[in-house]
């Protein structure tokens, strides 16, 4: 089913480049230190709590390596379960053919606008964008999703989207943008958070009450019984999932869990790994339809759009495993100083740098998966264990034989490896290199450090102190102390041999 030419990508520029210019915006690296800080400790609290958490994170690891080996068979039970209950199970190959399958459902009912719950499937195939095209206008009701649309953003955390915006620039925001899409906010509108929400919740209610059609995602479906989970804070999910008359939902194949038992483990995991709380404000659960009770045609959009390629990489396919929890975007390094945006992509950190150089081809995202220092902070975070370490370093051997593919010549970074690899596997080539950085280290070095260099290295040394390469190298030093201790053994020896 898969097509990786027809997923949406953001077309950012490559990770370092974006990365640069977010490194030098000091209001954003100030509010992603403090939301991801609060985030973080919160989690911590709530993991704290449980005597088996680990033992949690065991079973739901286990669960996702079973679906994913057996991904075909609980998909068609899931269709069969959707179907039995009344509702509609279609399947999309990729972006295209998923937004066609929405757009026609929509103009189906004669509506020309939707409610959509926070979707990131949805953002990753530019399902707003083709809505527009097709004289529907989608609106967000997740109030950091109002906020991006409003601003005419994108997302930069998965499960905070706007929190690269402070208090003071969503009031902008608002003011500026609300009465373009409805209801303006209010006169006088201050930047308190109580504020800022009641302003969106005044916004967004006329448009729970119209709209006929609603848009959502899934974070879980049991095949078995053909129920469909969405879990959020603010009840505009329950609104959407509700009030309208059509609801249409666009999942991830990933997405499904082989029996509704399984939903018992991942409410634990979820919940506490994104937002630090025991349990979501909002879990809804919906199986088809039902008459007289919410919405009365209800589609389920099987989406793969790159996911079964990734599944048949035996190291990558385990980024298919991500409930989009976040706790690895809280706890990285490189995420907090460059934010969700310098990623290119609808899936920010960690998690983003292994997910969409599969989905969309590593030679088409080659800078993401060297995007991270290795640390290892993703992987202890996870709450279904990715490695996501081990999948980097897979990823990074992708992406550099796919540059070598795509080259006649050999790259000065490739020709700088095979001259390495020559020296390091000849003991007199090594010491030859040893001798000749000791000498320049004595031409350029001062006080112990190297200043900055000419042509491609001064890109290491104009950012950091490099410490000069000591003046003997380790085997000079070992010959030379081997020699001394020989030789106090020899002279010891024969003293010991006249007395």
């Amino acid at each position: 089913m898969s097509d990786r030419n027809n997923v949406v990508w953001l077309g950012t520029p490559a990770f370092p480049e974006a990365a640069r210019a977010a490194l030098a915006d000091t209001r954003l690296r100030a509010n992603l230190r403090r939301a991801t800080a609060t985030i973080r400790d919160k989690r911590l609290a709530v993991t704290a709590e449980l005597d088996d958490w680990e033992e949690l994170r065991e079973r739901a690891a286990a669960v996702k390596r079973h679906t994913l080996r057996h991904l075909d068979h609980h998909l068609l039970r899931l269709e069969e379960a959707v179907t039995a209950a009344g509702g509609t199970v279609h399947w999309a190959a990729d972006a295209a053919e998923a937004n066609a399958i929405v757009t026609r459902l929509v103009q189906a009912t004669g509506e020309s606008e939707v409610v959509k719950v926070k979707s990131m499937a949805t953002q990753e195939i530019g399902l707003n964008e083709a809505l527009a095209d097709a004289g529907i206008r989608a609106y967000e009701t997740d109030l950091a999703e109002l906020i991006v649309q409003l601003g005419g953003d994108r997302p930069s955390h998965i499960l905070v989207p706007a929190i690269h915006r402070g208090r003071s620039e969503i009031r902008e925001i608002f003011l500026r943008e609300m009465g373009d899409w409805g209801r303006p906010a209010p006169d006088g509108l201050g930047d308190d958070p109580r504020d800022l929400a009641e302003a969106a919740r005044l916004h967004l209610r006329e448009k729970f009450l119209r709209c006929k059609v609603a848009v959502s995602g899934a974070n879980f479906a049991a095949a078995d019984t053909g129920t469909v989970v969405v879990v959020e804070s603010e009840g505009n999910g329950r609104m959407c999932l509700t009030l309208p008359d059509t609801l249409i939902t666009v999942m991830g194949i990933e997405k499904v869990l082989p029996a509704f038992a399984d939903l018992d483990v991942f409410l634990q995991l979820l919940p506490r790994s994104s937002t630090g709380e025991r349990m979501n404000p909002y879990t809804s659960l919906w199986t088809g339809v039902t008459e007289g009770d919410g919405p009365q045609d209800f589609h389920l959009v099987l989406l793969d759009n790159g996911r079964t390629a990734t599944l048949a990489d035996e190291v990558g396919r385990q980024a298919l495993s991500c409930i989009r929890c976040s706790a690895c975007l809280n706890v990285c390094p490189v995420y907090e100083r460059t934010g969700g945006h310098a990623y290119g992509s609808v899936y920010p950190g960690p998690i983003g740098a292994v997910l969409t150089p599969q989905l969309v081809g590593v030679e088409n995202t080659a800078s993401l998966p060297f995007a991270s220092t290795l640390c290892g902070a993703c992987y202890d975070a996870c709450p279904v264990k990715i490695n996501i370490p081990e999948v980097l370093v897979h990823l990074r051997a992708e992406a550099v034989e796919a540059k070598r593919r795509s080259r006649l010549l050999p790259t000065a970074e490739a020709l700088a490896m095979k001259a390495a690899g020559w020296v390091m596997s000849s003991p007199k080539g090594l010491a030859a290199a040893h001798r000749l950085a000791a000498l320049g280290a004595r031409l350029v070095a001062r006080d112990g450090l190297i200043g900055s260099l000419p042509g491609p290295p001064a890109r290491w040394t104009g950012t950091r102190d490099t410490p000069a390469p000591a003046q003997e190298s380790l085997r000079a030093w070992w010959r030379r102390t081997k020699a001394v201790n020989e030789t106090q053994g020899r002279t010891t020896a024969e003293e010991e041999g006249r007395r």
